[in-house]
């Protein structure tokens, strides 16, 4: 069912999921954030332009969307319709020219750039389509890399990377560097790192971009049974609609603006919803 909106979020999707035996017990007792405890992303009215000489190119025509505590949503659009420029501007890497953005209840200030830096180091995890792994650090030591920079140490802290090691199926790979892993094991190791310091929204740009279709379902299994455990909002883009199903709610992103959401079950046996809806809008 799709709703013509502002992709205001329902709440999360809780029906079982098939768990894969490739990921153990770590996922099987799921905990999602009360949904009245408030929006874990909140954006209003949000415009963005770029200049290109003398010309100012609209890319984020007042662009509204919430994303619930412990709610998968993924993003959906033709290239160059700001998929992107959204997910910069929520982690405040990009500044937005009106609107404004929440993160867990906190206004980004975009005149702030502390702020803008503590966002990212406390409450935004981050996964990218190329990994973004330091090459010189092995699989533990890049899961550890945000305790670091924030001068963090300690039995919590090796307590915490053995566990998302555990539920990212890395702990074999753990003294490895990124060049002696696969493609989809290392973006299993980002998805570990974006979780490391428990933040309440990770962001992921086409986390499954740059392996085969295989190797994403398994990537989009273990980002969200990660996520659902710690009750973390997810909001990633994709232009897969098989990896797109995974999500609790997929928004359809067109002419700046969302066009329209539909509710998701969660898993990549739903998948025929998504394509229709893209050729209904002509995405």
């Amino acid at each position: 069912e799709t709703r013509d909106s502002h992709c205001r979020a329902q709440p999360p999707n809780l029906s079982p999921e098939r768990k894969s035996d490739q990921l153990g017990s770590a996922f099987m007792k799921i905990s999602v954030a009360d949904p009245s405890d408030g929006a874990a992303i909140s954006v209003d009215n949000l415009i963005k332009n770029y200049r290109l000489g003398d010309e100012s190119i609209e890319v984020l025509r007042g662009l509204s969307i919430e994303v619930q505590r412990g709610e998968t949503v993924a993003i959906m659009g033709p290239s160059g319709s700001g998929k992107t420029t959204l997910l910069n501007c929520i982690s405040g890497i990009d500044s937005p020219d009106g609107g404004t953005v929440s993160v867990i209840g906190k206004q980004v200030d975009y005149t702030n750039q502390k702020m803008r830096t503590e966002l990212r180091r406390r409450d935004v995890g981050m996964v990218f389509q190329f990994f973004n792994l330091v090459p010189t650090l092995t699989v533990r030591e890049n899961i550890m890399l945000p305790f670091l920079i924030a001068g963090r140490t300690g039995d919590d802290v090796e307590e915490r990377v053995a566990e998302l090691l555990e539920r990212a199926g890395m702990g074999r790979r753990a003294a490895h560097r990124p060049h002696q892993l696969s493609g989809g094991e290392m973006q299993l190791t980002s998805i570990a790192r974006a979780l490391a310091h428990n933040p309440g929204i990770v962001l992921a740009d086409e986390p499954t971009g740059n392996v085969n279709p295989a190797v994403g379902r398994s990537i989009m299994e273990t980002l969200r049974m990660a996520t659902k455990a710690e009750g973390t909002a997810v909001l990633l883009v994709t232009h897969s609609p098989e990896h797109a199903a995974w999500a609790d709610r997929v928004c359809f992103i067109k002419d700046g603006v969302i066009a329209t959401d539909q509710a998701q079950a969660g898993n990549d046996g739903d998948v025929r919803p998504i394509h229709e809806t893209l050729m209904r809008l002509g995405i």
